[in-house]
């Protein structure tokens, strides 16, 4: 099973390119994590997609993730999923896939993180963070204060599975939740929208390393 990666790149339907060639623009510009997030398409488009930004992730050798879709993860040779708050049962979806699948959940609040966690999931994305177009019925958004409430709930039962910030996060963001104590983020509209993808992602991961370098110190 790979790491849970820091960054974790997320696709979106964005006109002029396909779900692999964003993926693969992510991908030169440092993201070792994608997760394929395609909606309101037919079984046998997804496939064609989640095959296509499969190679271009085993061409990078980066962690290849799809959201939502669990009954394709195997067929497509994918390394895991994504589950929202109202999909498929997280610890349904462990018996299913196994333990040698990642199995990501999203979370809204401090029961939603101890839920995933006790279904045995590999992560949590907690969010969102602001205010973000992406998602169609957004949950309330937490803002620092919200992640860092959960940060802490964890912290006090010892509850330890990595938490990763998802909605609106730009680099200016990105010192702040970091000291919260996640894990990680992921970012999905702030390299999608940007007129230099691969770029974008660079300018990302160096405030992220950066941070997580002054905390080794």
């Amino acid at each position: 099973m790979k790491p849970i990666s820091r960054f974790q790149y997320i696709t979106h339907t964005v006109e002029g390119y396909s779900h692999a060639e964003l993926a693969e623009q992510a991908c030169k510009g440092g993201a070792d994590w994608v997760q394929l997030r395609v909606k309101n398409i037919s079984q046998d488009e997804l496939l064609k997609i989640a095959f296509q930004t499969k190679d271009v992730c085993r061409e990078y050798n980066a962690c290849f993730i799809i959201n939502d879709h669990l009954q394709i993860v195997k067929r497509v040779g994918a390394d895991g999923v994504h589950l929202g708050r109202k999909d498929f049962p997280a610890s349904e979806a462990r018996k299913m896939l196994g333990k040698d699948y990642i199995i990501g959940g999203s979370a809204n609040s401090f029961s939603d993180v101890v839920e995933n966690a006790k279904a045995g999931l590999d992560y949590t994305g907690i969010g969102p963070f602001r205010f973000t177009f992406t998602k169609e019925k957004l949950n309330p958004v937490l803002g620092f204060t919200g992640i860092e409430k959960i940060v802490e709930e964890c912290r006090k039962n010892k509850i330890s599975i990595p938490l990763i910030a998802i909605g609106g996060i730009g680099e200016a963001d990105i010192p702040h939740l970091m000291e919260c104590g996640i894990h990680g983020i992921a970012v999905s509209s702030g390299v999608n929208l940007a007129s230099d993808k691969r770029k974008k992602t660079e300018e990302i991961l160096r405030e992220l390393f950066k941070v997580n370098l002054k905390k080794k110190k």
